[in-house]
């Protein structure tokens, strides 16, 4: 009876498997015979650095150039990550080195609560917060990529500090108590074990981040200011995330608008590939 149960359950597993793996080949090939109708069109060198946007001929000639999309996308998503390993690290190695049992059990339900929130809740409240404190600041509008940027940041703030913490507490079970043996300060052994010791996982953490920066939408959209320009720091910009979300409803079917924007998604989703290839590269040469 329980090699039977062992086998049902083994067959369970490959199905759910299998089916995991269909449904990403649907998605995959949906999504590249979409796109492929637009370099009919449009060459894959214009579409890929050209910067002019205009998926409706307002102006006599149409134009289906995302450079400056693909540039915003990269740079909102290093200006998040930058920020929030500033402040994700710092508080990793709070909650590892500083805080106590009890207070990690406290604050954990905490960071964990940040990465359930909506992200349009997050797209509101960088709105009527972020938004007014860069008008008060000068900048104009105050939609700006460092707006969405800080916004982002916090957004991947719980990735960061839960992958962080983890990493540090099990080096610091490993390392701590011979370092405090023998006499060295806990913040010399921090600086000089422990970082050292997790910095592998908290670069894979970091990938993983900018993995999911990368996908944002609605909350990146709601502050960036959404117009085709190539991304400043306090300047207005756009994602390839944003763009699609704002046109696809109005994009008529089987047009080249349509495909295009498919194809902008087609190249968020070769994006996102390469970082996770990087991922497989980092453990097969970096962590081995």
């Amino acid at each position: 009876m329980g090699r039977r149960l062992d086998h049902v359950w083994s067959a369970a597993v490959y199905l759910l498997t299998a089916l995991a793996v269909l449904a990403l080949a649907f998605v995959l090939y949906f999504i590249v015979h979409e796109a492929l109708p637009t370099f009919q069109e449009v060459s894959l060198a214009d579409f890929l650095l050209g910067q002019r946007w205009m998926p409706v001929d307002y102006t006599g000639e149409t134009a289906f150039g995302i450079f400056n999309f693909i540039a915003a996308t990269l740079y909102v998503s290093v200006v998040a990550m930058v920020l929030a390993l500033a402040v994700g690290l710092g508080a990793a190695i709070f909650l590892s080195c500083v805080a106590g049992e009890r207070g990690r059990s406290i604050l954990y339900p905490f960071v964990d609560l940040l990465a359930g929130i909506p992200s349009v809740v997050y797209g509101f409240i960088g709105l009527v917060v972020l938004v007014k404190i860069f008008l008060r600041a000068g900048v104009h509008t105050g939609s700006c990529v460092l707006a969405a940027g800080i916004l982002l940041a916090i957004m991947l703030l719980p990735y960061l500090v839960s992958a962080c913490s983890e990493s540090i507490l099990r080096a610091r079970e490993q390392y701590l108590p011979a370092a405090e043996a023998m006499g060295i300060s806990r913040w010399h052994v921090v600086a000089t074990i422990l970082l050292p010791a997790s910095w592998k996982n908290i670069l894979l953490s970091m990938v993983l981040a900018i993995g999911r920066a990368m996908g944002e939408t609605m909350a990146v959209m709601m502050v960036i200011g959404n117009a085709n320009l190539f991304p400043t720091l306090l300047g207005k910009s756009e994602s390839i995330a944003a763009v699609i979300a704002l046109e696809m409803g109005t994009a008529v079917v089987d047009s080249t608008h349509y495909h295009a924007l498919y194809a902008a998604g087609l190249v968020l989703l070769m994006l996102l590939v390469i970082i996770n290839v990087g991922i497989g590269v980092l453990r097969e040469k970096v962590l081995r």
